[in-house]
């Protein structure tokens, strides 16, 4: 089930859901909209590797904005950090944002219960688009659960983004492999 905004409300009170800052006029009827947050990032590197740690070129939105090109991945991040205890949150783009050909996730919509921190958007562009810092991005829905939940992602010693930070986040994909020996497995011949 989703949250209704009267639920959003009441839960935001018990401290079960966590928005700053918060704008009453940002709640709609199911969902919150959040916010562009004021850095983008790019990766350096034209040829990415899930193994190592890809480094990103950090930047700051000008107040005049900025021009996403189609073929290049911006990283952004919300300008809401958000908590989330009890409920399952989801991002999803703001409707007129995709009427102008702007994706802000790739794969990476669910949060987990117990995600503390802000949101980073993995932005990508059909055409060349001009967007601006706290201009509207995604909306979080909520979703209950249903069943106990064992260990909270803010409790995961596996959770690779729990480290609060305002700007965005590159991949952590590397550290998947830690740990893990390196196998090159020969083929059996058939026979």
């Amino acid at each position: 089930m989703i949250l209704s905004d009267a639920k959003i409300r009441a839960e935001m009170a018990r401290g079960r859901i966590i928005i700053r800052p918060y704008r009453a006029d940002c709640l709609g009827t199911n969902s919150y909209d959040v916010h562009l947050g004021p850095f983008l990032s790019v990766y350096r590197a034209g040829a990415l590797d899930a193994r190592r740690l890809n480094t990103v070129r950090e930047f700051r939105i000008p107040p005049s904005g900025f021009v996403l090109v189609p073929g290049q991945l911006y990283l952004g991040v919300t300008e809401e950090y958000t908590e989330t205890h009890g409920f399952v949150p989801f991002l999803e783009g703001k409707s007129s944002l995709g009427r102008l050909g702007v994706d802000i996730h790739s794969t990476a919509g669910k949060g987990d219960e117990g995600f503390c921190n802000y949101w980073t958007l993995e932005m990508s562009v059909k055409l060349p688009v001009r967007i601006y810092a706290g201009m509207p991005v995604g909306q979080l829905i909520y979703f209950e659960i249903s069943g106990r939940v064992d260990r909270s992602y803010s409790h995961k010693r596996s959770a690779k983004y729990r480290q609060v930070s305002a700007h965005p986040m590159p991949s952590r994909m590397h550290l998947n492999f830690r740990g893990r020996r390196r196998t090159t497995r020969t083929p059996k011949p058939p026979g």
